[in-house]
């Protein structure tokens, strides 16, 4: 099967200035990262905050440009599509946001929230529209009645509902889940998940999947990636890198949550480095308790190691 999306050494970088009198200086977001993703599939990308999930989720969803790298989205290239590929591209991929309380216009209904985009995008007619609410309101769980009240009307969980309902109005192949149950109650969380489960054996939807809960992304994702600084550390089949993680910064954030932890593994310690000081060697040569003068010195390139890319000298040392 072919990949939905086949990203290449996506880099995204700032000029950033430190101060009015500053120089300005290069922050790499994004800095290299390769992934492919396949219709009805989950990747997980995973990282404590400032490492690049969001900026390579505005990537994908084609918010931002990359400053070097490829990107195709169902055979198109998504980085400079020709006008006939452009406005399609656009309904292929849909974004679901991490704030239920901030994604939704609290001016308008439901109703009006969940026709806007096929009143920009389509042709239908307004009771054709009014159809598809209906019965995309029922997928996730919602009534007919619900589409004449206003977004405060509704729970954080509701709210979320109708935020996918939306994203999934264009009739999507992908959808890019920013943190989506991260400000969900976590009864709330699993019946949304769960929900998110259901909708992508229905329609084969891929889902980029933003999170830094790992039971999160153990229960949805076939696929991990790890980034830390902008760059991809370790990537592959889920069950391959929760049950032997060879990245010591997978490690160590496996170690740190309580359904995974293994006090043989040292946890996390210390913060992680500014963006706009990145460590020479290995970037997470810092924190690491197995770090080496080697490590200090040279980068490690993301290399096959049983089954998974990992971006590090010693790899081998932890199987």
């Amino acid at each position: 099967m072919s990949p939905l999306v086949d990203a290449k050494d996506l880099t995204r970088v700032y000029r950033i200035k430190r101060g009015y009198f500053g120089t300005p200086q290069d922050l790499r977001a994004v800095n290299g990262v390769s992934f492919t993703l396949e219709p009805g599939k989950t990747l997980a990308v995973v990282g404590e905050s400032g490492c690049g999930k969001s900026t390579l989720a505005r990537l994908i969803t084609m918010i931002e440009k990359p400053n070097t790298g490829t990107l195709s989205i169902d055979g198109a290239d998504a980085l400079d599509p020709p006008g006939s590929d452009k406005a399609r591209l656009r309904q292929t991929v849909q974004l679901v946001f991490q704030n239920p309380y901030g994604s939704l216009n609290p001016r308008k209904k439901i109703s009006a929230i969940l026709e806007e985009p096929l009143i920009i995008n389509t042709k239908l007619s307004k009771a054709e529209r009014r159809q598809q609410t209906v019965e995309k309101m029922a997928q996730v769980g919602l009534g007919p009645d619900h589409a004449r009240r206003y977004p405060h009307m509704f729970s954080g969980g509701q709210r979320q509902r109708i935020a996918i309902a939306r994203a999934l109005m264009l009739q999507p192949k992908l959808v890019v889940a920013d943190e989506p149950v991260s400000a969900l109650d976590v009864s709330v969380q699993a019946q949304v998940l769960n929900l998110l489960v259901d909708l992508q054996k229905q329609y084969g939807l891929a889902y980029l999947f933003i999170s830094h809960d790992l039971a999160v992304v153990r229960f949805i994702a076939h696929d991990v990636l790890v980034m830390y600084l902008g760059l991809a550390v370790e990537q592959g089949d889920k069950e391959t890198i929760f049950e032997k993680p060879l990245h010591p910064y997978t490690q160590a954030l496996l170690a740190s949550t309580l359904a995974f932890g293994d006090k043989a593994r040292p946890t996390v310690k210390g913060e992680v480095p500014s963006p706009l000081d990145v460590p020479k060697g290995c970037v997470f040569n810092p924190r690491c308790p197995y770090a080496t003068d080697l490590c200090r010195a040279e980068r490690p390139p993301l290399r096959e190691v049983t089954g998974r890319q990992v971006a590090c000298h010693y790899a081998e040392q932890f199987l």
